[in-house]
């Protein structure tokens, strides 16, 4: 479930990071960043905070309690529906 990065004209100026998952919805936009460049960074700054940071919940229930289950990315239907296609070749192939 690969995603990507857009960069995109921020309406104020300057531009924005648009971050999208493989099937091409909205996960999060960034700040507005002056220049490219520094939108860039603000790429490569997101990918080091998403491998290593923790998920701190600051909800109204949360308290700012630290998550720390490991979860698994939620799948879109249209890939759900691929993965339990797949799911009998891949059994039929284990008993053979």
């Amino acid at each position: 479930m690969a995603g990507y990065f857009e960069l995109v004209d921020a309406p104020d100026g300057g531009y924005r990071v648009r971050m999208l998952d493989g099937a091409g919805s909205l996960m999060a936009i960034s700040v507005t960043f002056p220049t490219k460049r520094a939108a860039v960074a603000g790429v490569a700054m997101a990918r080091e905070i998403a491998g290593t940071g923790l998920i701190r919940d600051k909800s109204h229930d949360g308290a700012g309690t630290v998550l720390r289950e490991r979860v698994r990315p939620v799948s879109s239907a249209k890939e759900e529906a691929a993965r339990q296609k797949k799911a009998p070749a891949a059994k039929r192939a284990a008993v053979s």
